[in-house]
């Protein structure tokens, strides 16, 4: 679709609109960026920069000419541009290291463009971002300042190349928190602007290395000092500093009228290619939008019109419908969620699009991104918005194929339908004054980054630093106490995962959907702001977690069952259960595409989403099964958006925990599966499931034949869950919860907020119980009868122990709880142990308890306690006989 040109269009015709490859991690591949001139032409952008970090000729080894391969590559893709009619850009970083005085460095500076230049490259930029301003002694002694050096060199480089039509400068002050002491007073601009020649352009990310708002002023304010109009470097997509979010939502921020006061704009999206579609289209929208009323700092009639089409949008998502011919803009008029529907519906063919793709899933980023500084300034201790990575990172201006499901039949795509609602927002993406996701935001995002963090808290910050981290090496992790082999497990190959693709479903309900994508995009929108739906996810939860105390139990308020108050909790429980089942109906269309390249780059961020939510959905289903929280919760109030991580990260924090952050470091499989597992409350009607669970379990743990066992246990089937499980969902059973796959339980925790009172209930109420059904085991001249086989006596004598153990103090001082928990061998997700026992602790925590331990722990199960986070406590008992595990939360 070619994007029409505004008629009354005011901006230079060369006007510079494209993509920059500009951000630290894995560079496109030559198809990628093949793929990407063949669109930014059709779209009607003409400008390519590249720029990527990890060509490191393009940077660290600047001097290094490419060699005979490295060259074919660069000349393919310059001469694939050209065929598109897009202006290849090639830039270089010498600012690491070069000395601007020595003319020894010019002369390889220059050799290294003139070999670029002969693969056909007729555009040139020099960038000078994320770089320490200190030159060497003899640079001190050529040049008055730093900028001047800077100029020097590139100003003879301009003229060098016989100033090419295209040039680019990027100044180490590439933004206005960079700028010393300001924009108008700095030093350094100043030098750039008065002696940079006049055919260079100066590159620009804003007011932050990562912009929330660009106003006009502020580029009159710069323009002023630099004496020409500047290019946009725009990092709002960029994801290299973070490997927890990716940027989906549309262009925003930039209002129309700097159209007129740019000479262009060049967006550096996500590390991940084909999660950029809609970041890159939606600028190419932005570019063509009407400007006619860009000098008016009022609100127009244009603005109005776009604010009553995101009020009409709302309101027939609240209805259930949406009706292109009912929501309508003056032509060529830019609206943010408007453009974001044009892209969905441009986007979803290439989900259709047969890709293969090859080896374990990896995300681009590298670890090594530089670390950015801020200047106190202007800054705050207000929260910022959430974002993330091990380090404050910055930005810069700076086998065999998988099988494919057979969907050939490409079906029209659906329209844009939201069930959220929408933010209120102006013409270009200003948001309006009624804009409820993001008033909060508004304090803060003018004085902080999203790379950074506040430390408001000792706790908060050590948490944020915590969920910093993407990746835990799981590839030993025990899943299980039990991991001997089941007769009765099928074994777990990789390519048996692939092959679910091969199941019979019917194509219909597997189909992606532009709702689909919208949810997606909404998930993972903008660095400073959640879609309407995730904004959604996290208001419902957040108000089901602070009115947990209406559906609590309270003798005196027995009438109050079927008060309003009480069926509006359970209703909005529902409303969050089916947001929840709408994201798993995602992930599991995602699986289904032909487009596997794609599913690669989105699965990671997908899959951790998906699992965040169903946790805070298991969360949700124990406040209601158990008349929510007896208490109130200790921690999580913080403002949803206060930290780093994302959408995901943000729910993770609304959880009653503090200290369990290693819980939700999760490995993303290597390969994609659909497999669902869903964590909930116990039910009475489990029972049986779980018995045969732990008796399945156990048999596996012997090592014993599983027929012989089968034998022995013949006339004690429940004997096994009685002593493991049973005592837990008879006197606690509101800390008890299962996890099952599509067919079956396959594991389960059970835990005690008392462990002293559980163990006194215990011996007054469950161990007579037990001598009733098992009389014969209780009597040792019983047991010692032959008839009764040994594996038998040993379970009868830790029967028989349960009434004799007592839990010594110091183990109860700061370990309260006891829980229990296995997971069968089938289970092949990393994750799902850590998510089960999130759930235990949250609902532990949630009634109180600071801390829980487990005891019996034999070798089988040691490895799989210590990967939850669980120690050995060694100087609570002198009983050599009884180890105890325990953790604090």
């Amino acid at each position: 679709m070619q994007l029409e040109e505004s008629s009354d269009a005011k901006k230079d015709a060369s006007f510079i609109c494209g993509v920059v490859e500009g951000f630290y991690g894995r560079p496109w591949t030559l198809d990628q960026r093949k793929d990407l001139f063949i669109k930014m032409q059709e779209w009607g952008m003409n400008s390519y920069l590249y720029a990527p970090k990890d060509d490191y000729k393009h940077r660290a080894y600047w001097r290094e000419l490419y060699s005979v391969e490295e060259a074919e590559h660069l000349t393919m893709l310059i001469t694939a541009s050209k065929e598109c009619n897009i202006t290849f850009i090639y830039a270089l970083s010498p600012g690491l290291d070069i000395t601007y005085s020595s003319s020894k460095e010019m002369v390889i500076l220059k050799r290294k463009l003139d070999q670029v230049a002969q693969f056909g490259c007729t555009a040139f930029a020099l960038l000078f971002d994320d770089i320490e301003a200190e030159m060497t002694e003899s640079d001190k002694e050529a040049f008055q300042s730093f900028a001047q050096a800077q100029v020097s060199v590139t100003n003879e480089v301009y003229e060098y190349l016989n100033q090419p039509k295209e040039f680019l400068f990027c100044p180490t002050q590439y933004c206005a928190s960079r700028a010393v002491p300001d924009v108008p007073n700095s030093e350094y601009l100043n030098t750039v602007g008065s002696k940079l020649a006049p055919g260079i352009d100066v590159m620009w990310t804003g007011p932050k290395v990562i912009s929330r708002l660009i106003t006009p002023a502020s580029i009159d304010e710069l323009t002023e000092v630099l004496r020409r109009k500047p290019v946009i470097w725009d990092n709002l997509h960029a994801n290299d500093y973070d490997q927890k979010r990716i940027f989906l939502g549309p262009y925003t921020g930039r209002p129309s009228a700097l159209l007129t006061k740019l000479k262009g704009v060049l967006t550096n999206p996500n590390c991940e290619y084909g999660a950029n579609f809609v970041a890159i289209h939606t600028v190419a929208q932005w570019s063509k939008c009407s400007i006619e009323h860009a000098h008016d700092e009022n609100q127009s009639s244009d603005a109005i019109s776009a604010v009553s089409a995101d009020i009409k949008l709302e309101q027939e998502s609240r209805n259930g419908r949406s009706d292109d011919e009912d929501v309508s803009l003056p032509m060529l008029v830019y609206h943010p969620r408007l453009a974001l529907k044009k892209s969905l519906q441009l986007w979803l063919p290439e989900f259709k699009r047969t890709k293969s793709m090859w080896g374990p899933i990896s995300k681009p980023h590298v670890n090594n991104v530089p670390p950015v500084t801020f200047g106190a300034t202007g800054q705050s201790g207000v929260p910022c918005c959430s974002s993330g990575s091990l380090e404050e990172g910055g930005t810069s201006p700076g086998s065999a194929p998988m099988p494919t499901a057979d969907h050939s039949s490409a079906e029209d795509a659906n329209e844009l339908a939201s069930d959220a609602t929408l933010t209120p927002c102006l013409v270009d993406g200003t948001e309006s004054a009624g804009s409820s996701s993001m008033v909060s935001l508004d304090r803060v995002a003018e004085c902080l980054e999203p790379m950074e963090t506040v430390e408001s808290t000792s706790s908060a910050s050590s948490q944020a630093k915590n969920l910093d981290v993407e990746d835990v090496d799981d590839h030993d992790i025990k899943e299980s106490p039990i991991k001997e082999e089941m007769p009765s497990a099928p074994e777990h190959e990789e390519g048996d995962v692939i092959m679910e693709s091969e199941r019979k479903e019917e194509e219909e309900d597997y189909q992606l959907t532009v709702d689909d994508l919208c949810l997606l995009c909404d998930l993972f929108y903008l660095p400073f702001e959640h879609g309407p739906q995730g904004m959604q996810l996290l208001q419902e939860f957040n108000w089901l977690k602070l009115n947990a105390h209406i559906v609590a139990s309270n003798p005196s308020k027995t009438t109050a069952a079927g008060s309003p108050e009480v069926k509006e909790w359970h209703q909005r429980a529902e409303k969050f259960d089916t947001m929840s089942r709408a994201l798993n109906k995602l992930f599991t269309r995602l699986t289904y595409i032909n487009n596997r390249e794609l599913l690669y780059e989105l699965y990671p961020y997908v899959w951790d989403m998906r699992g965040v939510v169903a946790l805070l959905n298991s969360y949700v289903k124990w406040l209601s099964f158990n008349q929510g929280s007896k208490q109130g919760f200790l921690s999580g109030e913080q403002e949803p958006w206060v930290f780093r991580g994302g959408l995901a990260a943000d729910l993770q924090r609304l959880l009653p925990l503090e200290s369990v952050n290693d819980l939700f470091l999760y490995k993303t499989p290597e390969t994609p599966t659909r497999q669902v597992y869903t964590i909930r409350p116990y039910l009475a009607s489990d029972e049986r499931n779980v018995y045969q669970l732990c008796h399945r379990l156990h048999i596996a743990r012997t090592g014993a034949n599983f027929c012989d066992m089968e034998k022995i246990f013949h006339s004690y089937p429940n004997l096994l869950g009685d002593i493991h499980f049973g005592a837990f969902v008879t006197l606690s059973p509101e800390f008890s919860f299962v996890v099952e796959d599509d067919n079956s339980v396959v594991g389960f925790v059970a835990a005690a907020a008392n462990a002293k009172e559980l163990q006194r209930q215990i011996r007054v109420a469950w161990v007579p119980e037990m001598q009733t059904k098992y009389p014969e085991l209780f009597h040792s001249h019983s047991t010692e009868k032959s008839n009764i086989p040994d594996p038998i006596k040993d379970l009868a004598t830790k029967l028989q122990r349960l009434h004799t153990e007592d839990l010594p103090d110091a183990l109860l001082t700061y370990h309260p709880s006891q829980l229990k928990m296995w997971l069968s061998d089938t289970v092949i997700d990393h994750s799902v142990s850590k998510r089960l026992l999130t759930c235990a602790v949250a609902a532990l925590r949630a009634h109180g308890s600071s801390g829980c331990h487990v005891y019996d722990v034999d070798v089988c199960s040691m490895e799989f306690y210590n990967r939850l986070g669980f120690v050995e406590l060694k100087n609570v008992t002198h009983d050599q006989d009884v180890m105890y595990f325990g953790r604090i939360f």
